[in-house]
């Protein structure tokens, strides 16, 4: 069911669930409590709100509604319960919409970060858009909010923050205002970095912070727009040259020669091999591999399912894995039902031995990326090996073939997967695990 003009119905979980976005937002009305609804936006967004007439009531008086939070947040009956508790309140005279207003004035930088935390983290733009975050992406959000915007703005009252002050906020962050490096418990460290590369990611992320105050109408306009700040951090991509992917493979070897753990090399290996992010390798799973068809099916990327071609060397290293006591994961944990979580102990010690100050395990994926545009793979071809989902090319992906697709992962892999084993650039032959 989708726009305006459906009647009221007893908003269960399975009506609700039922309703489709339109062209245009619309509500849909509750047939028991008089006032109840449901809010559906055109990007299929739903929350409950609730509408009354304040004190004294009558025609003469206008209209006032409330939002009561997300189906994501709220169950029909919490919603109902709630609607129900403010009708209670309009009775003995109170007006909640003016008491939410006048407490929202009062509301704080740090109030709202929290309430950004609990209610607001959503993707904001792209596919996914209006899908909550990916807990990866939450909680670095959230730790750069709370690092550097409320050791900064904090006490501010939320409608009283101007662009201003969002450009001071950068340049503290910039001049490191903001950073640390202090011991959290017995084993935890939190360190924070400033810097303008930290600057401008932090300003992102307190302007999607303005925007979700103002679906909440705490306040009106968003000061970071019209802030006079960089709005991108036109850095040069970092990617590996043959002769450093040479020192990368020479240094796993060494590591694995002194008895380092297998499964963290071979994660970095398949890094370099299939360009898949850092916990698209590491919690890779077994039925995630079609080794009849040379892909992976990952079942939840970071932009959701995707498929990923792979070459010869990739498959032949994930071939020479056993799998451990039945586990679901090609790296399980030493402990414990999860996947093995070991590479950030391990990885400073190969970038060392490998003098690759600075690089990191998405560094690879630059690599991988650059070497298929290198042999001359088309950008389209590029992001199907890479599993991008820019929206402009999404329906190119959509008909990329498997067998090009592998073959092309396959052109592209190989200097890296000779480079990786010691090999020269001609010489590419499956990558085998020692033991």
């Amino acid at each position: 069911m989708a726009g305006a003009g459906i009647p009221p119905s007893r908003l269960t979980k399975s009506f609700v669930d039922g309703l489709l976005p339109d062209e245009r937002a619309y509500f849909v009305f509750d047939i028991d409590v008089k006032g109840f609804s449901i809010r559906v936006g055109t990007t299929g967004a739903k929350t409950w709100q609730v509408e009354f007439r304040p004190y004294p009531g009558g025609r003469g008086v206008k209209m006032r509604r409330m939002s009561l939070g997300s189906t994501k947040e709220l169950t029909p009956k919490d919603a109902r319960d709630r609607a129900l508790a403010i009708l209670a309140e309009v009775k003995r005279g109170n007006n909640p919409a003016q008491e939410r207003i006048e407490k929202r004035q009062e509301m704080k930088i740090s109030d709202l970060v929290d309430l950004y935390e609990k209610e607001g983290c959503y993707v904001l733009r792209g596919v996914r858009q209006g899908e909550p975050m990916k807990p990866r992406t939450k909680a670095y959000t959230i730790a750069r909010l709370k690092n550097h915007v409320v050791p900064l703005l904090g006490d501010r009252p939320v409608s009283e923050v101007n662009s201003t002050d969002i450009e001071k906020m950068v340049r503290g962050i910039t001049a490191g205002r903001t950073a640390k490096d202090e011991r959290a418990g017995n084993r935890r460290r939190v360190i924070v970095r400033g810097g303008p590369g930290a600057a401008r990611k932090v300003a992102r992320d307190l302007s999607a912070v303005f925007t979700f105050a103002i679906r909440r109408k705490f306040v009106s306009a968003n000061p970071c727009e019209h802030a006079a700040i960089r709005k991108t951090d036109n850095q040069r991509i970092r990617y590996l040259t043959v002769d450093e992917i040479g020192r990368l493979g020479a240094a796993l070897e060494k590591l694995e020669v002194e008895g380092i753990n297998s499964k963290a090399l071979n994660i970095a290996r398949l890094w370099a091999l299939t360009g898949c992010r850092r916990d698209e390798i590491a919690g890779l799973k077994w039925t995630e591999i079609d080794f009849d068809h040379s892909c992976l099916n990952l079942e939840d990327s970071k932009t959701g399912r995707s498929l990923r071609p792979l070459a010869a060397p990739a498959l032949a290293l994930m071939a020479s894995i056993p799998k451990e006591n039945d586990s679901l994961y090609v790296f399980p944990a030493t402990t414990g039902d999860g996947h093995f979580q070991g590479t950030k102990k391990i990885w400073p010690k190969v970038i060392e031995i490998a003098n690759l100050p600075g690089v990191t395990p998405h560094t690879l994926r630059h690599t991988l990326g650059s070497a298929a545009v290198s042999v001359g793979e088309t950008l389209a071809m590029t992001g199907a090996i890479l599993g991008h989902s820019n929206m402009r090319s999404t329906a190119i992906y959509a008909h990329v073939q498997r067998d090009p697709a592998a073959k092309a992962t396959d052109r592209a892999v190989g200097p890296i997967a000779a480079a990786l084993s010691g090999k020269k650039s001609g010489e590419v032959v499956p990558l085998k695990q020692k033991r």
